[in-house]
């Protein structure tokens, strides 16, 4: 008599947030399909979502709460996790309805709720993992996560309170990883975490054998174990501690990417002393000026807030005046809204309107794409490797190495036939915009 055979599960997977939470949605995937559960394209193919949010501020919470509230619709067996879960009572006051909500980095639970709501059905010659895990980025390039929490207090930040103080991995974890990336075919690594430059510091930079030799758990030491690998590294969220000094000699022997991602968040000392920011004492300026002589080829990212309580105008002249100096090639700029639990709710410092708020954002973009223009310009006519991300008919849309994907620009390769996406090209850049680049195929 015929056996019929019982169809593996499916869950439906929604991931918003940061790259960090990117990666926390990876390590639920792995785990699911290690035991044997499918991956659903749609909600109606679903036995049951996951929504990993996202609860950093205002109009992320709305996004997560948006998010919940439509997979319930669609669905109707939803598991809520991530940074909002933290804040279980939020959700709940929309969605009662949810089967479980969890906060961030609480695999094990989610793992349970979907035990208890959708049984696995493990089948262990067929469920084969590779070895990198389930990625929700392309091929060619991938997160690596190397702690997790902060052990600092911004006062416009509750993320400590969601995601714990640091801890770091250890070193040989996060090498073993990063190997078995490159060997599934990923050619460039983005190295996550909250304070990317504190690694190691909880674990007293504890050494552990890697390729024949002992690794340090300290950040100078991953970078320049990774560097090892020969793919693109690039390092995002990264304090300015006196120690990334070496580092930036990592990128001037082309060991690691001259790209370097810190959120300097305002210039203004009496700001940053408000906001807590631990390199409030730091002179940036100097600090940039001495990369740029070891590594003139590097690229800055930064993000920055304006109209944080108590910035007055001269305060936002003075970071105008410092953006001017500091040439950064990338910038972000957010508008500074209040976030239940931050501790800078209870300054006494006196709010910034709102038309204020906008209407300095605006001079600080306008200026910031003034410096990236007139930066990109100069690279008219340089020859440069880039890596394909997209085809766009005749053309592909590749990144240079000042490109971080989806929060940078782009080089547009005109009559790039033959190229696929994930691919190295060798290019001639021909034209420069605000913000992207074009190019042409390098001649042989």
């Amino acid at each position: 008599m015929k056996t019929l055979k019982r169809m593996a599960p499916k869950v439906g997977f929604v991931s918003l947030g940061c790259p960090k939470a990117l990666v926390d949605s990876e390590r639920i995937l792995t785990r699911l399909r290690a035991e044997g559960y499918e991956v659903a394209a749609s909600y109606a193919a679903a036995d049951l979502v996951i929504v990993n949010t996202c609860g950093f501020i205002d109009s992320a919470v709305d996004e997560s709460l948006d998010a919940i509230g439509e997979a319930l619709a669609e669905n109707g067996k939803v598991i809520v996790t991530g940074c909002l879960g933290a804040q279980p009572q939020k959700i709940l006051d929309r969605h009662p309805q949810v089967l479980k909500i969890t906060g961030p980095q609480r695999y094990e639970e989610v793992m349970a709720s979907v035990h208890e709501h959708l049984p696995p059905l493990h089948e262990p010659f067929l469920d084969l993992i590779p070895a990198q895990g389930i990625k929700l980025t392309p091929r060619h390039y991938a997160y690596l996560k190397i702690s997790e929490g902060c052990n600092h207090r911004c006062s416009f930040c509750i993320i400590p309170s969601f995601r714990g103080d640091l801890v770091s991995r250890p070193v040989a974890e996060v090498l073993r990883e990063a190997e078995n990336l490159v060997r599934a075919g990923v050619k460039e690594i983005l190295v996550v975490s909250q304070d990317t430059s504190a690694y190691g510091v909880d674990l007293k930079y504890a050494a552990q054998p890697w390729r024949g030799a002992d690794r340090r758990a300290r950040f100078f030491d991953l970078c320049a174990a990774l560097g090892e690998l020969g793919v693109w590294i690039r390092l995002h969220y990264v304090y300015p501690y006196p120690h990334v000094d070496q580092v930036i000699e990592l990128m001037a022997a082309n060991k690691i990417l001259p790209y370097l991602d810190i959120p300097f968040q305002h210039a203004s000392a009496r700001i940053l002393k408000l906001m807590k920011r631990p390199a409030a004492a730091e002179n940036t300026l100097e600090r940039i000026a001495a990369w740029r002589r070891v590594a003139p080829d590097i690229t800055i990212r930064s993000t920055f807030i304006v109209g944080f309580p108590g910035e007055t105008d001269q305060d936002f002249a003075e970071l105008m005046d410092w953006l001017r100096i500091a040439q950064l090639d990338r910038v972000g700029c957010f508008e500074y809204s209040p976030i239940e639990g931050a501790s800078a709710n209870a300054l006494v410092e006196k709010s910034v309107p709102d038309e204020v708020k906008h209407e300095r954002r605006e001079q600080f973009m306008e200026l910031s794409a003034q410096i990236s223009a007139a930066r990109l310009a100069q690279k008219i006519g340089r020859k440069m490797r880039v890596l394909v991300d997209k085809i766009q008919g005749s053309d592909a849309i590749a990144r240079s190495p000042s490109d971080a994907p989806e929060i940078d620009g782009t080089v547009k390769i005109r009559k790039a036939k033959g190229l696929s996406v994930g691919d190295w090209a060798d290019v001639q850049i021909i034209k420069a915009g605000a913000y992207d680049l074009e190019a042409k195929i390098e001649s042989p």
